[in-house]
């Protein structure tokens, strides 16, 4: 397979691969990182186009095989030795480079994949084709992608899956490495670069990986390229991220569906059945209700001031989102991802619409997701809903369907399946690795970062956190208005050039 990067930054790359050791320049400061940022910005966007242009759902091998193909070949053409480290499932992939007298190892995690797409919700050709967008009266149109030639708007954005979550961030590193090698600064550190290219399907297989190759990702530290930055979209640092575990409960009522006017009253619905199990499970204000849901979290007063110092403008976030009154399982937003929560990711029962018919379904599905602190256990949260729904008088059966002896037996019957994806992770904000990431970020903007205590969404990396023992910190790069896992996603540009100042700061901070 043939890939178009950008000859002139490979040739560079290749040039300085040998030659980046402690003795190159000095740590750039804030004006020079913006100052070379811009010189060679307009010289990536081959790149990211390149880079969004190789479909990315984990779902289809053929994907898989391009994008390790792609990534393979951008880390050997800048210097580091590429390995492919079989799981089971999609491989992984890790970059190594060296440099003498370096004091640390940072290990670097990429996520390649993107989720799934249907092309009839997007408002261009092929989400895998990425356009060039700006708004116009409230709309995004296409414009020419040689615009991104002249001079930049900030506000402009690429329309592609996977621009954001997490493909741009991946441009944004390589870039910031075609940087420091063309300009002959001093990379600080050993690098280690992991890449997954199944993050979206859950990294099924990233816990065991992991462990198989405690050796090959041993470092001092792990970096995330990953998430939106904090929504004044300052620079951002994330010291840690919920867990998630997945319950699907489906009820069941009649063998088939029955005629609503024959059986209507008499026939118990399961649709019904299963909104009242629901239901059951949270009060009005959308605290979950289960005895013991919440045990064992407490938010000390040092660690509310943290959760405090986050500047959330929370009238603007619900106006945002479109909602009124927020629930109250906290005071604030920050602290209400400080503990677990439980959500309907959807329901189904029989037709809607113009599908919809007079009949009594025969079952009725919920999918939920339980998110995870750290202070909770995932079997425990899971064993508890378990348990609340036994005590609301339902049978769990053992199959995908009940026998003819639980039908005559029980009144209420479901099924439960469940599984736990990842653990919630949390590194402690005066670490070390937090201290010079920190100062990282400074040098890249001159000023502090937003730092979170806990992010509200899920990633892969407890194992990287209790298979090796790393502090592990997310540098969220991306505008989090970028409909990330819908569709037409898309990287605002403004984010770009400021994701390639962050990690080239990073890339030249030295201890």
């Amino acid at each position: 397979m043939k890939f178009s990067f950008f000859s002139v930054t490979v040739l560079l790359a290749a040039m300085f691969a040998s030659a980046v050791t402690a003795q190159g320049k000095p740590a750039p400061d804030t004006q020079t990182i913006a100052a070379l940022t811009q010189k060679y910005v307009k010289q990536s966007y081959p790149l990211l186009k390149d880079l969004l242009s190789v479909p990315s759902d984990a779902h289809f091998p053929e994907h898989v095989t391009a994008n390790v193909a792609w990534m393979k070949s951008a880390f050997d053409g800048r210097g580091f030795e590429t390995t492919v480290l079989e799981t089971g499932g999609p491989p992984l992939l890790l970059a190594e480079r060296k440099v003498s007298a370096a004091a640390k190892t940072v290990l670097i995690y990429l996520q390649i994949d993107g989720q799934p797409v249907d092309p009839s919700k997007w408002n261009q050709e092929n989400p895998y084709r990425p356009v060039l967008k700006e708004q116009r009266e409230g709309q995004w149109q296409i414009i020419d992608w040689d615009n991104l030639q002249g001079a930049l708007n900030p506000e402009w954005r690429v329309f592609a899956r996977a621009a954001s979550d997490a493909k741009g961030p991946v441009a944004m590193f390589l870039t910031a490495l075609d940087i420091l090698n063309a300009e002959g600064l001093t990379q600080t550190h050993n690098l280690k670069v992991i890449m997954d290219f199944e993050e979206e399907l859950g990294s099924p297989h990233l816990p065991a990986a992991v462990e198989k190759y405690k050796d090959e990702l041993a470092a001092d530290m792990l970096l995330i390229y990953d998430g939106p930055r904090h929504t004044s979209n300052r620079p951002t640092l994330v010291f840690g991220a919920r867990g998630i575990a997945t319950v699907s409960l489906t009820v069941f009522g009649p063998r088939r569906p029955q005629h609503s006017g024959t059986y209507g009253n008499y026939v118990p619905n399961p649709a019904i059945r299963l909104s009242r199990l629901l239901a059951s499970m949270e009060d009005d204000e959308g605290r979950v209700i289960i005895p013991g849901f919440y045990d064992g979290i407490e938010i000390a007063p040092d660690v509310r001031a943290v959760i405090n110092s986050v500047p959330d403008d929370e009238e603007a976030i619900r106006r945002s989102i479109g909602i009124k009154t927020p629930d109250r399982v906290a005071a604030t937003y920050q602290e209400s991802i400080q503990y677990p929560s439980m959500s309907i990711l959807g329901l189904e029962s029989a037709w809607v619409g113009s599908q919809a018919r007079t009949i009594i379904p025969a079952t009725a599905t919920a999918e939920l997701d339980i998110r995870l602190v750290i202070e909770s256990d995932p079997e425990r949260l899971v064993g508890l809903v378990r348990q609340h729904i036994e005590d609301q008088g339902f049978h769990i059966i053992d199959g995908d369907a009940p026998t003819d002896m639980e039908r005559a037996t029980h009144d209420k019957l479901i099924s439960f399946d469940y599984e736990v994806s990842y653990a919630a992770f949390r590194t402690p904000l005066p670490s070390p690795a937090g201290v010079w990431a920190e100062r990282a970020l400074v040098r890249a903007f001159g000023e502090k970062p937003i730092k979170i205590r806990t992010g509200g969404g899920s990633i892969p990396i407890s194992p990287f956190v209790a298979s090796l023992g790393l502090p592990a910190i997310l540098v969220p790069a991306v505008y989090i208005e970028n409909n990330q896992h819908s569709p037409n996603e898309n990287l605002r540009l403004g984010n770009y050039v400021d994701g390639i100042r962050a990690y080239l700061a990073i890339l030249t901070q030295p201890d």
